[in-house]
Formats: structure tokens, C-alpha cells, sequence
């Protein structure tokens, strides 16, 4: 390649780039009254920046080849901050070495677009292998908090390579720019790779949704929501946790679930969302779905909806890992709308847009789960009998 080649194709792949920045998205034309899709992912592999992935000196790289590739942008913490609306993206690099990166937009909905270098998490004194899924938090405390899962090889089976042991990795920062590493979390119920910080305290403590699991896929024997407080961040310790929403066979959430990011706080109670895994022929299937807590005891569920709220559709069922969507980050705005950021298949983000009035009314009136076919006909045939009164 010429120089005069390399600096087209070099036009060339920044046009290109722009032209997917600048994309204006639309919303779906779909309806369920519940959210709104929008058509376009927000965040994906070609969003990450040029300079992050080529060497653009001609002389040591002549023919102008990708260095360091981005596999996928997935599991992004949201969070609005200076009137910018920020993703957290996890961003998993051809290596398959995940890292947290910055992506900011003017309107949460298209444009994103990353800052100029990913966040260089310090490590603690035993070095994580990877890191990734970050639950943003602005706490009371005046603190922005990152929790994500910090991930090791488990040293107790030399032989097994890909035998891992997750743990809560905790973060604190007051511009997302500069971060302090603080010592993990500590549990006394096995793994924990889904833990979220309640946005304010508990009886003047930190209040904790964990996920304790026997292992660093399965969760074998326990599992589901749990909840736990610690007196600081500073050195974490749950000692004694509670399971708030377990597991529950044949359900959209019968072999694991977890919280996604920290609930919003409403005038009727904690708004909830998280994600529920169920066993198919063709392998585990994560959807989404609600719940409600009370207002003074964000451990006490009162309203919980049946089924998922979204689920992967149409091209978000292919990717990276099939049949996925997962979500760790949403935004609930000043005049009541709800920006809710959710990956699909472990490769790309996208945004669906509702109200804290239509999830309401969504999580309260939409009947529950009574757990057999039976009762699930019952209550369809009592929403068909109730529209046959307003139709007659």
C-alpha cells in the first residue's frame, strides 16, 4: 500500500465512522404501551474509535491493519452527569479482555460517542484477569459508585483453564475520569458477580442486592436476589444476607437472576428491573423483567409482574451468545421519562424509551405469576370476559 493509499483508505474509514456517530435513531413502530424500541443500536464494535483499534503511523504499519480489534459493546451502566447522558460500556476487545469505556451523548438516544481513552481501573493487590458489567450509582454519600464483577482464574483447580471464581469489584469516582479502587466486596455466601448499590442508606448503612451463587456460572443450590448491608464502602462486608426474590420453577427466571442497575425511587415504591435465565433446547435464555419494592423496606417486593418485560427480537437474538438481552443501566429524567439501555446477544446496546407513570401502572395491574397453566388461562379468560363487557 502507497502512502497515498493508506491515507485514503485512512478518509475512508473515518467517513464511515462519522456517518455511524451521526446516525439519527427512531423509535419502533411496534406497540405495547409499555416502552418504545428504537430501530438503531446505540453502542456497538464500530462505535469504538479508530485510534483505539489501528496504528495510523504509515511507517509501522504500512498496510494499515487493525491492531487491536473490538469484539463486541455490551452491559453498559447509564447514568446522567453535567446534563450528558453516559454509558459505562463494556467493552470486550479480540483478546477477549473486557474494559470499561465512556460513551456520552447529547440526548441519550443517538450520537454516543466515546471519550477519548477507556478507564484504566486500578487493580487491587491480586490482579483481576478481566472485569466488566458496571452498575453506576450516585450515591448519598456524594459518591458515584462503579460495582462489577472483577473475575480470576480459580487457583484450587491448577489443571482447568477456564475454571473462574467472580467477585464484586467496587469503584468510586466523582468525575467517571479519575478512579479509587476500594477492596472488594466480602460475602460469606459463595460467588457474587451481580451486586448493586442501593442509592441511598438503610438504617444508616450501605444496602446491598447481591447474587450469591456456588459457582461462577451455576448458582446451584441458592441463588436469586439477595439483599445485605454493610457499614462501609470502604471495606465492604456483607455478613448476613436475605434472599428477597428467589428463584422459581418454570419461570422466566428459574435457573438465575439478578438486579440490573439501582432501582428508581418513586412516590409508591422502588422500581425495579433485573434480569431472569431459563433453560431452552437451544441453550439458556435471558430476558427482562419489573418489580416494585416498599418505599421503607427496599427488601419487601409488593407488586411483581408475570413474565418478561423484554426480550430479545429479531436481529437482538443473534450474536455473541444467542438469545440474550441483559440490562445494568437505566435513566429515569427530571420530567418522568425513563431511558432504559439493555445489550442484546453480548454484542451491541440499545435504549427503549417509557415513563415512571406507564411502569407503574405496568408493574401494579399486570396480574402475577401464579405458576401453573391453569391459573394462567383463568386470568386470561377474566381480561377476555372484561373486554367483552366494554365491547357489548
Amino acid at each position: 500500500m502507497t502512502q497515498e493509499d493508506f491515507k485514503k483508505k485512512l478518509e475512508e474509514l473515518y467517513a464511515k465512522y462519522n456517518e455511524i456517530i451521526e446516525t439519527p435513531n427512531e423509535p419502533s413502530e411496534d406497540y405495547n404501551g409499555i416502552y418504545t424500541r428504537y430501530k438503531n443500536p446505540v453502542v456497538t464494535a464500530a462505535h469504538s474509535p479508530i485510534e483505539w483499534r489501528f496504528d495510523l503511523n504509515y511507517e509501522t504499519n504500512p498496510f494499515l491493519q487493525q491492531r487491536l480489534g473490538v469484539n463486541c459493546t455490551l452491559n453498559a451502566g447509564a447514568i446522567e452527569f453535567e446534563g450528558k447522558y453516559l454509558l459505562a460500556v463494556r467493552v470486550e476487545g479480540d483478546d477477549r479482555k473486557s474494559f470499561f469505556a465512556i460513551a456520552e451523548s447529547p440526548n441519550g438516544i443517538d450520537n454516543f460517542k466515546f471519550w477519548e481513552y477507556p478507564v484504566l481501573m486500578p487493580e487491587t493487590e491480586n490482579p483481576d484477569t478481566n472485569v466488566y458489567d458496571m452498575r453506576l450509582v450516585k450515591h448519598e454519600d456524594g459518591w458515584i459508585y462503579g460495582l462489577f464483577c472483577s473475575e480470576r482464574h480459580d487457583d484450587t483447580r491448577p489443571e482447568d483453564t477456564s475454571a473462574a471464581i467472580a467477585s464484586c469489584g467496587i469503584a468510586r469516582t466523582k468525575d467517571l475520569k479519575e478512579w479509587e479502587r476500594l477492596p472488594d466486596l466480602i460475602t460469606y455466601s459463595g460467588q457474587q458477580r451481580n451486586v448493586v448499590l442501593h442509592p441511598e442508606f438503610v438504617n444508616g448503612k450501605y444496602a446491598l442486592y447481591t447474587r450469591p451463587q456456588d459457582g461462577f456460572v451455576d448458582t446451584g443450590k441458592g441463588g436469586g436476589i439477595g439483599w445485605g448491608l454493610t457499614d462501609s464502602m470502604e471495606n465492604a462486608e456483607v455478613k448476613e444476607e436475605i434472599i428477597m426474590d428467589a428463584k422459581e420453577y418454570h419461570t422466566v427466571y428459574e435457573v438465575k437472576n439478578g438486579l440490573g442497575p439501582a432501582p428508581i425511587k418513586t412516590k409508591e415504591g422502588w422500581l425495579h428491573l433485573a434480569h431472569g435465565v431459563r433453560n431452552t433446547a437451544a441453550g439458556l435464555r435471558y430476558v427482562l423483567y419489573l418489580f416494585l419494592t416498599d418505599l421503607a423496606d427496599p427488601s419487601k417486593i409488593i407488586y411483581k409482574p408475570s413474565g418478561h418485560f423484554i426480550a430479545p427480537e429479531g436481529e437482538e437474538r443473534v450474536g455473541d451468545v444467542s438469545n440474550v438481552v441483559f440490562a445494568n443501566g437505566w435513566i429515569p429524567k427530571d420530567n418522568g421519562d425513563v431511558l432504559i439501555y439493555y445489550a442484546s446477544s453480548d454484542t451491541r446496546m440499545h435504549v427503549a424509551t417509557s415513563t415512571v407513570a406507564r411502569l407503574l401502572d405496568y408493574v401494579k395491574n399486570t396480574p402475577p405469576d401464579r405458576l401453573r397453566s391453569f391459573t394462567s388461562v383463568e386470568d386470561r379468560i377474566a381480561l377476555i370476559n372484561k373486554n367483552k363487557k366494554i365491547k357489548n
